[in-house]
């Protein structure tokens, strides 16, 4: 270990490969470690931790949740179901991720394991309250995993399997929140 600090610790898992960690962290062979508590969940694969006393927004790696709406959006159904859930997995509690980058609005992109080896993230997916991530052929997926996860969900009427056509938040978001054809 690193370093401790208010609510979380740091950890570097390998030399330096170039991953994009916050200021401060050590950045790995393409992965980083932070320990923190979650003081919010944003969705259904979005949310806040507190780490060193600050405050990092987290992607839940290889997974795509329903959109939320806002004032200025429509959101998906199932959005609301799908953040719930998350909450019941990871709300309040002290979790070590494992990150591999940041994305383009500053979110650590992170694996969210759990006690008994299994991530939030498998379990958004196998409760049909996310989508395994294939955006772009699947250039965001990490766990290979998901996509039979998915498949199962699918076959059982999960979550937002239960819907005749489900769409993909990043079909959604291009289709609804660009083109406004919602």
């Amino acid at each position: 270990m690193l370093g401790t600090a208010g609510l979380g610790t740091y950890t570097a898992l390998a030399p330096d490969t170039g991953a994009q960690a916050p200021t401060g962290y050590s950045t790995t062979d393409a992965a980083y470690t932070m320990v923190g508590r979650v003081v919010q969940v944003a969705d259904g694969d979005t949310f806040t931790l507190v780490v060193k006393g600050q405050h990092q927004r987290v992607r839940m790696a290889s997974i795509d949740a329903p959109e939320i709406g806002n004032p200025d959006r429509p959101g998906q159904m199932h959005g609301q179901a799908s953040r719930k859930a998350l909450t019941a997995l990871i709300s309040g509690k002290t979790i070590t991720l494992r990150c591999y980058e940041r994305d383009r609005y500053d979110r650590n992109v992170c694996d969210v394991p759990l006690p008994g080896g299994d991530t939030a993230n498998r379990r958004q997916v196998a409760a049909g309250m996310a989508w395994a991530n294939m955006e772009g052929r699947g250039k965001f997926m990490r766990d290979p995993e998901l996509p039979a996860l998915e498949q199962q969900a699918r076959r059982a009427g999960e979550g937002i399997w239960q819907q005749p056509r489900p769409v993909s938040p990043w079909v959604w978001r291009y289709q609804c929140w660009r083109q406004r054809q919602c």
